[in-house]
């Protein structure tokens, strides 16, 4: 079982994900896609990496907003398999804002 993070290892996390935030137990994003269809995109991408990590974040898909909840559920918390998705999402959400935008141009 992964480790729970203690506050500082937290906080310290959430510095390097500057879109991120302590909610309770967990960390969460909210993004504003461009479209549906990218929002979807970025969906299927982040259940592709869980599914590697077998880590899985909660998603509540809203149009073009994506809420991302990320929490280890047998940890009772935050653990560092929490940072790592957390960052593949980061990840992900930035490859298919790129990709809309080549596609515009």
């Amino acid at each position: 079982m992964a480790a729970l993070l203690d506050d500082a290892a937290i906080t310290e996390a959430l510095g390097q994900l500057p879109q991120w935030r302590r909610d309770g137990d967990a960390i969460v994003r909210t993004a504003k896609l461009p479209s549906f269809p990218t929002a979807i995109a970025v969906v299927d991408r982040v259940a592709v990496v869980a599914e590697e990590r077998d880590h899985h974040p909660d998603i509540d898909i809203r149009w073009r907003t994506l809420h991302f909840r990320c929490s280890t559920h047998s940890a009772g918390g935050v653990t560092g398999l929490d940072v790592e998705l957390a960052a593949a999402i980061d990840k992900a959400i930035d490859t298919a804002v790129d990709a809309q935008a080549a596609a515009r141009s």
